[in-house]
């Protein structure tokens, strides 16, 4: 799996939550969940990571301690008075699409991210799923970034759309599923509104299709990636951002950067490729028990021989 002999830390910056999930398969209580811890644990298996976000009093210590143990420096995470955000959701039989049931946002109502200086020099960053004008604020403290990656939402995407637009002016890479860019666009048709999204500013985008994979389109066309089929989907919460952390950590990891689109464009279409397919077997991890369980027992030998296997898949 290694391709670049020092890979580089990525910078996530995000929401670090507790999540109370009901599915199917039973109930998660108050367990580790947030979009960033998800990005940051599934990155890590390719590349260190810093994270930037804030929990409350009652965030215990040895989550932290345990995200240190894999290469995620939490120094940038603020520890404040107050509860940590907490989300509460539900799933049906077909698991779909999560239902939210309470949303208590708690410490991450006031974040305000603040960099340091090793966050600052990072060279590949990710904006997970926040109010875009923190997105912003972030951009606006790195200093040359060689790859930016966003993601964001219906709330976002509904609710400031404008300052989303202002955002995406600033991204390389786009991650949003199927109804998020449909509503971002305007357009029903997938290709089209990929297209439309394109043309506000990242030239590569990703669309997240769940069950289905994902789909990539760059200038250079698309690319159709299948989901890992797995036997049992426990609990689908935080696959799309755990497909974001491998994504970004194996792009990180081969050393890719938005140049060599023009110095190495057939390069760097097998590499987003790649990343795509990661991005898939690691989803694939997640799904199969609730949130983080899985991916804390997932073993590197395991993940290689998954993504062998879906390579296998789709070769003639």
């Amino acid at each position: 799996m290694k391709i670049h002999p020092h890979p580089v830390s990525i910078l996530a910056v995000g929401s670090m939550a507790f999540d109370t999930v009901q599915t199917p398969s039973g109930k998660a209580d108050a367990v580790l969940g947030g979009s960033v811890n998800y990005f940051s644990v599934a990155a890590s298996f390719y590349a260190p990571v810093q994270v930037v976000g804030v929990v409350g009093e009652d965030f215990p210590k040895t989550h932290l301690s345990w995200l240190s143990e894999r290469k995620i420096d939490v120094t940038g995470v603020q520890v404040v008075r107050g509860k940590t955000f907490h989300w509460v959701g539900s799933y049906d039989q077909n698991l779909s699409e999560a239902k939210t049931l309470s949303t208590a946002l708690n410490v991450f109502e006031h974040f305000d991210p603040r960099l340091g200086e090793s966050h600052r020099k990072s060279h590949y960053v990710f904006l997970a799923n926040i109010d875009p004008v923190l997105q912003q604020s972030v951009l606006d403290q790195v200093e040359s970034p060689k790859l930016v990656a966003c993601d964001s939402m219906n709330f976002w995407i509904a609710g400031k759309p404008e300052e989303l637009k202002r955002t995406l002016k600033r991204v390389d890479i786009l991650s949003v599923n199927e109804v998020e860019a449909q509503l971002l666009s305007g357009h029903r048709n997938i290709i089209k509104a990929a297209e439309l999204i394109r043309a506000m500013g990242p030239a590569v985008v990703i669309i997240k299709r769940g069950e289905y994979g994902a789909m990539l389109f760059t200038p250079a066309g698309t690319f159709i990636a299948p989901a890992f089929p797995v036997q049992s989907v426990v609990d689908p919460t935080g696959a799309g951002d755990s497909f974001a952390g491998a994504f970004m950590g194996f792009l990180a990891e081969a050393g890719a950067d938005r140049k060599m689109a023009d110095e190495s464009p057939h390069e760097w279409e097998r590499l987003l490729r790649r990343a795509v397919l990661a991005g898939c077997v690691m989803a694939s991890f997640t799904v199969e028990d609730f949130s983080l369980h899985r991916l804390m027992r997932l073993e590197s030998d395991e993940l290689v021989a998954r993504q062998h296997a879906l390579i296998s898949m789709i070769t003639i």
